[in-house]
């Protein structure tokens, strides 16, 4: 069974639309790397997982969905400001995309 969450739980997520600006290896770390994100009116840096499925040029320019509001967590020594969303099929994440007619920094509701 799903576990549920209240709508007023549900409310408090900020879901946004990102663009993958750049992605730089971590030393050390294979299924990881930095990311920097263009929320529309700001950049952050991510962590994001999954690298050993991906190549980087795969990653940069894609439009993705992002929780934007979540505390900032230390991972590798890199402060990650946000989290991409991804769908999970057999361990390998494929992330949720839009098409690039919805504009960057859009509220996802």
């Amino acid at each position: 069974m799903v576990m549920q969450i209240s709508y007023e739980d549900f409310a408090k997520l900020d879901l946004r639309v990102a663009k993958i600006e750049s992605i730089e290896p971590i030393g050390g770390k294979s299924k990881i790397v930095k990311g920097v994100i263009d929320l529309g009116i700001e950049k952050r840096d991510v962590i994001i997982g999954g690298a050993e499925f991906y190549k980087p040029e795969d990653l940069v320019g894609k439009i993705v969905i992002v929780v934007a509001n979540l505390e900032p967590k230390k991972l590798a020594g890199i402060e990650s400001n946000a989290m991409l969303l991804a769908a999970d099929v057999n361990d390998k994440p494929f992330w949720l995309t839009v098409t690039d007619e919805v504009p960057i920094g859009t509220k996802i509701k």
